[in-house]
């Protein structure tokens, strides 16, 4: 604890980190404080039914990964989400776009095309979520609510601007944190969101169990210690590696590589156990929104128990599913971010190879058998964690509290966490001081 304590002091003597921290931090409060910006036209005490909605189930969902914006009906209320989204579907069409394709491997100058891609794909989605969600806002809340005739054209078009422009407002503060600050932008605005929200979850399960009697103290301690449990076994789960050995032949006179079992330069593959970290949960969650959307366009006792059971996300069907979705779509996100007959082919130019294994398409097929080997316990844990919300429920927890047991909102907060403070230990042991973590130490990999 005290060599902590140390290398947070050290933090300080850095000038660039600690100028990239201040950075951060002042960015992270502009969009904190715009999520209370109510849009114009709306009346900010009217907005009590759109808080119920957004209490549990999906609604509580989208209004964590908008950090409340949504339930205040804010100027950021679609917050960063329509930005991932076109991430994702860009990501996926690289897959089968030739052009996309081409530009993923052009380096800086493809990279910077996709960005744009991205960012135009961005807002399109936010002008078709936009009018969606003043329609949501039409049916949820009462008449007082809005100043102005919700029909009009001048609330609707000013209303689906003002929306547009916060997201891409946020998505620029996201870039500006990754460019001039520290940790990945997107990704700890949604972190903050979250964290927005865990203080009044606990409230909430506090006044229950200690106040009303639900339990007790010993109830609430036994559930933060659960909820710590947890938190290990997901930071254990995304740190955890399985490391192949990697054995550089020597290079000859003639220029020629020579391999030699004990000699040369040795260094391992890093393997991850959980290489798609959340993406797979964010995957099946927006797919497990279509059953209800469309039983909802229709009328009958069977389209009604669908959309009930789809927008109950403590259900055991929707559990179910959305566990099976998880396990598929962690093969899939594997498959496509962890390219090992790339690594195969960059190890055999390089002179290196796996110990009793033949260079080229023979270690390729063996990466790609481990990957396949370690995946399997790394999908089942991301199926238990985000149907361990429901679990926990199940015992008489508060859903609001519940729903901080797992799901996409505890494995962000543990990822995002572990990301950034890795970049800050990058800096103290690059000015020679102690890290905030071990293994930042000696490590030599093979990326």
């Amino acid at each position: 604890m005290k060599k902590f304590f140390e290398a947070f002091v050290n933090i300080w003597k850095i000038e660039e980190l600690k100028n990239r921290i201040l950075v951060t931090l002042g960015l992270l409060l502009v969009y904190r404080f715009g999520a209370h910006v109510t849009l114009p036209g709306i009346d900010a005490t009217g907005l009590t039914n759109l808080s119920k909605q957004a209490e549990g189930g999906i609604g509580w969902l989208i209004d964590v990964f908008t950090g409340g914006a949504f339930s205040q009906a804010s100027v950021f209320a679609l917050g960063i989400m329509p930005y991932i989204s076109a991430s994702i579907v860009v990501q996926l069409m690289g897959i089968a776009v030739p052009y996309l394709q081409k530009l993923q491997k052009e380096g800086e100058s493809g990279r910077k095309r996709m960005n744009q891609i991205t960012r135009w794909l961005t807002i399109a989605i936010t002008l078709v979520q936009g009018p969606g969600y003043i329609y949501n806002l039409n049916n949820t809340l009462p008449a007082e609510a809005f100043l102005m005739p919700v029909s009009s054209f001048q609330f609707l078009f000013s209303s689906v601007v003002i929306l547009t422009t916060g997201t891409i407002f946020a998505m620029w503060l996201g870039e500006k944190i990754t460019d001039k600050g520290i940790g990945n932008g997107i990704s700890l605005l949604i972190l903050v969101g979250i964290i927005a929200r865990l203080p009044q979850a606990f409230i909430q399960e506090f006044t229950s169990v200690v106040t009303e009697n639900n339990g007790g103290p010993l109830q609430l301690l036994i559930e933060v210690v659960v909820w710590l449990l947890v938190i290990i076994a997901c930071i254990l789960m995304v740190m955890a590696v399985r490391k192949i050995p990697v054995q550089y032949a020597r290079r000859t006179a003639s220029g020629d590589f020579e391999q030699d079992m004990f000699g040369g330069n040795r260094q391992w593959i890093p393997l991850k156990l959980n290489a798609s970290g959340v993406m797979p949960i964010i995957f099946a969650q927006a797919i497990m929104f279509i059953p209800a959307a469309l039983a909802g366009l229709y009328q009958s006792d069977t389209a009604n128990t669908i959309t009930s059971e789809f927008k109950n996300p403590f259900g055991l069907a929707y559990n179910v599913v959305f566990a099976l979705l998880i396990i598929i779509f962690t093969y899939f996100y594997t498959a496509i971010t962890v390219p090992t007959n790339k690594m195969a082919d960059d190890l055999k130019r390089s002179g290196g190879f796996i110990p009793g294994v033949r260079p080229g398409v023979e270690t390729g097929d063996y990466l790609d058998r481990i990957m396949s080997l370690i995946t399997f316990p790394g999908a089942l844990f991301l199926a238990f964690l985000a149907v361990f919300p429901a679990v926990v429920k199940s015992f008489g927890v508060q859903q609001q509290w519940a729903l901080f047991y797992g799901g996409t909102s505890l494995l962000i907060m543990v990822g995002v966490a572990i990301d950034t403070i890795q970049q800050i230990n990058s800096y103290l042991l690059n000015r020679h001081y102690d890290g905030l973590m071990k293994t930042g130490k000696g490590r030599k990999a093979v990326a």
